[in-house]
């Protein structure tokens, strides 16, 4: 169930789920151990039994992260399940859920608690969300959550596989969808943004819908986001 990605840190894949215009999306989690033994849970999906025996398994769950205004579905169901963990959401989200109380609002320096082991970054200037991107040294991990996306050719059906072709859903790697291109209205910010993430010396890539980048991660970055420059 948990999958070693490298040094301290393990993918979850789970269940699809539903999103505008009958669109369903694969989900993934990504939990990060600290130094500590704590957990930092990226991205929560749902929790089963048997995950959470698993995720028991390997450390104390302490930060739950929201890492875009789009991705907080299952948060509560986590907390219910480890009251004392903090909840740490992405620039946007405190609005849109106000029946969760937040423990703080990620920004483009990482919280103390995780510091030094986890750095981060928010991708600003996007209508659509705004994204917090996160880098993991120990196993040189960038982690996106929806600005990289590749679905397999036959996810979709109908008149949903042409839109997730036209938006580069369904490429041959990773792209950032033609959506979110679209969506980055201030440019500028995004390249600062841009510049932090191109400087992680980044191996590999993780995303929430998307094949994992095992390899050149930061020749994979500089190619999948050349239309920003």
């Amino acid at each position: 169930m948990l999958k070693s990605f490298g040094d301290e840190i393990w993918t979850v894949d789970g269940p699809q789920i539903k999103a505008a215009a009958g669109f369903h999306y694969p989900t993934r989690m990504i939990i990060i151990r600290l130094a500590d033994q704590s957990l930092f849970v990226w991205s929560p999906i749902e929790l089963t039994p048997e995950l959470r025996e698993a995720v028991n398994g390997i450390g104390e769950v302490r930060y739950l992260i929201a890492p875009n205004s789009l991705h907080h579905t299952y948060l509560m169901d986590w907390h219910h399940a480890y009251p004392l963990a903090k909840i740490y959401a992405a620039p946007g989200l405190l609005a849109k859920r106000k029946d969760i109380r937040f423990d703080g609002v990620l920004a483009d320096t990482p919280n103390p608690e995780w510091a030094e082991q986890i750095d981060q970054v928010v991708m600003d200037g996007n209508a659509i969300t705004k994204e917090v991107v996160f880098f993991h040294p120990k196993s040189s991990t960038v982690i996106f959550t929806d600005l990289l996306q590749q679905m397999p050719t036959d996810f979709y059906s109908g008149w949903r596989k042409f839109v997730a072709k036209l938006d580069l859903m369904t490429d041959d790697r990773p792209q950032v969808p033609r959506k979110f291109r679209l969506a980055f209205t201030k440019k500028d910010l995004a390249r600062q943004a841009l510049k932090k993430i191109q400087s992680w010396p980044a191996e590999k890539v993780l995303m929430a819908h998307g094949t994992p980048v095992e390899q050149d991660g930061k020749a994979f970055i500089e190619k999948a986001f050349a239309w920003l420059k």
